[in-house]
């Protein structure tokens, strides 16, 4: 039989992934480290979780306290338990990842001396395993796009094909060519909504506009390649 002191102490954590599109650039919500370890150094807002705390909650409260932004949906990525991966002591991170428009200029508190919307092709060296972390939030957030109309709340009420386009582009971080992604959202059944309308905006020639549809998954699916 095993006993608890059979086993090492370690503590829980939980790491943040946000990201959202500002200045036609992918960004994420970065941290400053105000203590040691990786004092100075930028990282995921996060921390640890509290004794009678259930991680879902430390999760949405680390956010508050490290930058302010509240209110989001986050939705669990992944655990990482690699046993080096904190100085400190063993800690077993649980992410998470949020992908959302407008979002507010984050404001330092805690024990973060800075936060900031970082564009992700500009992020340098992180703390810890925040890269790896990063990397796989980039990536989920990417394939949200396939599979859902999540691209359509990076538009205002009424878009054309060309803005969400651009959205898919920001957030991917290709070129798409404009008939074949035309061709492809105009063909999923409930992604787009013709308004009947048109505008001259993005320059040329008069585009449809549209509004999101009733659709929320997309089938077939925008697949990048």
């Amino acid at each position: 039989m095993y006993s608890p002191s059979d086993f090492p102490p370690f503590a829980v954590t939980v790491d943040l992934v946000v990201l959202t599109v500002r200045s036609d650039a992918l960004c994420a919500l970065l941290v400053r480290r105000g203590e040691a370890p990786y004092r100075g150094r930028w990282a995921l807002p996060g921390g640890f979780v509290r004794e009678f705390e259930s991680v879902d909650d430390a999760a949405a409260r680390e956010l508050v306290e490290e930058t302010g932004v509240a209110g989001l949906h986050l939705e669990q990525l992944a655990t990482y338990g690699e046993p080096r991966r904190d100085p400190r002591m063993r800690v077993v991170s649980v992410a998470y990842l949020a992908l959302a428009p407008d979002l507010p200029v984050p404001v330092a508190g805690t024990d973060a001396a800075a936060a900031s919307w970082v564009p992700v092709e500009d992020v340098g060296a992180l703390a810890f395993d925040h890269a790896r972390i990063l990397a796989d939030g980039v990536e989920r957030a990417r394939a949200k796009l396939e599979y859902t109309a999540l691209g359509t709340e990076f538009c205002g009420p009424e878009f054309t094909v060309a803005e969400l386009r651009r959205v898919y582009e920001i957030v991917w971080g290709v070129s798409l060519d404009p008939r074949n992604f035309h061709r492809k959202v105009t063909g999923v059944e409930g992604l787009l909504e013709a308004t009947g309308e048109s505008t001259a905006r993005d320059g040329g020639r008069p585009a449809a506009l549209y509004r999101r549809g009733g659709a929320s998954v997309l089938y077939p699916p925008l697949v990048r390649g």
